[in-house]
């Protein structure tokens, strides 16, 4: 390899278009992504290469390779990125607690109805706050939280997931959502073990809620029974328990919105301990903004208490 050159001094913008042409391995595509012109882009990584002394991409008439040292200098490169945009939002926390932008990313079997006090909360308390809201599935909120897409996340915990720390905010009881003539409908102290013979409706693969009533059927020994209608959403699924297709699981949150689409419903109340969920804000471990998002949390926290929840502590 050659020695390299330490006269030149890469540029951010050369970092830039070197990590966008190794992500995309195109060049068009790559200047598309960082909105940069094609020949600009292939300017700065031919500038690149002159000031590190190493070929970085294999240019061929069909696509772009990295070669051995642009798989190594990519990671670094990206590392690189990241530090400047962490100085950046350092820099913003630092001016202005509570101001700019802050994209939550929220999960749908929370967003209806915990968004309207987080909505009401941002207006009333942080008015100089850019909030910008994604709903999104909890595969897709972590992969954004990782990539810098997203800030701040709203969802079921734990994650287990390295490098992103938990604010939780509540615990709160699923219930039992039957139809007006099922031998359950309406009664409490229902025993957990009944679930192991209920026709249980859930939601498509992907979603947490429909993998948090898997494992609550398997602490009661519940095998796995086939599933034959799901649902992409809470609201469909209460509308097939409706129509007698079945039963399902509710979290406490959802149930006022969503049995009041029907009067065809009856509430099951599940006898102590009763099956819960733990719902969390989220953020990556040592965010430059992490002073901000505990205190959010912590007016979240006193925001929800009307919810029939049990609020946690920091």
């Amino acid at each position: 390899m050659r020695a390299i050159n330490r006269g030149k001094q890469p540029s951010l913008a050369q970092l830039r278009a070197f990590a966008a042409v190794a992500e995309q391995l195109h060049f068009r595509d790559a200047a598309a992504a960082i909105g940069m012109s094609q020949p600009a882009l292939s300017g700065a990584v031919s500038a690149l290469e002159e000031a590190l002394g190493v070929q970085l991409v294999e240019r061929t008439t069909r696509k772009v390779l990295l070669s051995p040292a642009g798989e190594r200098l990519a990671v670094r490169a990206k590392a690189v990125l990241d530090e400047v945009e962490a100085l950046m939002e350092e820099a913003d926390a630092v001016k202005a607690p509570f101001t700019g932008a802050l994209r939550l990313g929220v999960i749908p079997t929370v967003a209806p109805y915990l968004l309207p006090t987080v909505l009401a909360l941002v207006h009333e308390k942080y008015p100089d706050l850019d909030l910008q809201v994604h709903e999104e599935q909890t595969s897709s909120l972590l992969e954004g939280l990782a990539a810098g897409r997203l800030d701040l996340l709203l969802l079921a915990v734990p994650l287990g997931v390295p490098g992103v720390t938990e604010l939780p905010l509540f615990d709160e009881d699923f219930v039992l959502v039957t139809p007006l003539d099922h031998w359950l409908g309406g009664r409490e102290g229902i025993p957990r073990d009944a679930l192991r013979e209920l026709n249980l409706l859930l939601l498509d693969e992907g979603h947490c809620l429909r993998d948090q009533a898997l494992d609550i059927c398997r602490e009661v020994g519940r095998g796995d029974a086939p599933v034959t209608t799901t649902a992409a959403g809470l609201s469909t699924l209460v509308q097939l328990v409706a129509g007698g297709l079945g039963v399902t699981l509710l979290p406490r949150t959802a149930v006022r919105v969503e049995t009041s689409r029907s009067n065809q419903l009856l509430t099951g109340y599940f006898a102590d301990p009763a099956p819960t969920r733990r719902v969390a804000l989220a953020m990556r471990t040592g965010a430059a903004r992490s002073a901000e998002y505990e205190e959010l949390a912590a007016a979240l926290r006193e925001a929800l208490r009307p919810l029939p929840v049990r609020m946690l502590e920091a």
